[in-house]
């Protein structure tokens, strides 16, 4: 069986053409980006809003429990249902799906955002607002800086449950790398439906690795406890705690 996935995915005919590889994947790309950067731009504000002013915390986690247990089928064809007769030619059937990948990969990121705002240490909004400011700029200057890890873990995970859930657009007629297990299970061709599903996960790997070269260029070092200091001997050590840099710089005086 793995001699048939590996001739299925090796050979020329299934990289050309208007079904070949690369168009596939450029579909699911195209269908999982779309879908969370939605996502992101609705989630992301209101998750930072939730987080900064405690309101609406209650209605905020109840609201990923719910759209987490929606089974994304079932959704799919009510969408379908509801939206497709509403818009002509082909958007009928596009944005349904669209709609469905965006409910699907608000509840990570929406979880993230305000996670990462309600970890944020209560000695540092204080300081800040000893500095002068106000709520607005203890938001975008401090709280949201330090809530970059876990709004990009709710990314990260909105990605990888996207790219995994847009396969179902195949069902419905559309592309992407779903086709390859719905056409295979069609004709019983399980080296197509094997291969269709290493892509799929090959292509979560890659976005996710993607995502966190993003993540570590983004996010301060100092959050992430990656900073480094010099030692006596000149050797690198990582430290993330500031009451060992007195303990140097005392120890240097002496």
């Amino acid at each position: 069986m793995t001699r048939d996935v590996l001739d299925w995915l090796l050979d020329g005919a299934h990289w050309q053409g208007g079904e070949g590889i690369p168009l596939r994947v450029w579909q699911h790309v195209a269908y999982s980006l779309i879908a969370v950067g939605i996502a992101a731009v609705l989630a992301v504000p209101a998750g930072l809003w939730v987080g900064h002013t405690g309101r609406g915390r209650f209605l905020a986690v109840n609201l990923v429990g719910i759209l987490r247990a929606v089974p994304s089928l079932g959704l799919l064809f009510a969408s379908l249902m509801i939206l497709g007769p509403k818009i002509p030619g082909e958007l009928g059937v596009h944005v349904p799906v669209q709609v469905v990948l965006v409910v699907l990969a608000m509840p990570p990121v929406l979880a993230g955002a305000y996670a990462g705002v309600e970890a944020v240490d209560p000695a540092a909004r204080d300081a800040a607002r000893g500095m002068g400011m106000q709520g607005r700029d203890v938001l975008l200057r401090v709280e949201l800086p330090c809530a970059l890890p876990l709004v990009f873990s709710g990314l990260r995970s909105a990605v990888l449950q996207v790219v995994a859930t847009a396969t179902l657009a195949a069902t419905v007629g559309l592309g992407g790398l779903g086709r390859y297990l719905i056409d295979g299970l069609a004709v019983r061709d399980y080296a197509q439906m094997a291969g269709g599903a290493v892509l799929v996960a090959a292509l979560a790997l890659l976005l996710d690795l993607l995502a966190a070269t993003l993540q570590r260029l983004v996010v301060s070092p100092g959050l992430t406890g990656k900073t480094g200091r010099r030692t006596a001997a000149g050797e690198t050590a990582a430290s993330s705690d500031p009451r060992d840099v007195g303990v140097l710089t005392e120890g240097s005086t002496r």
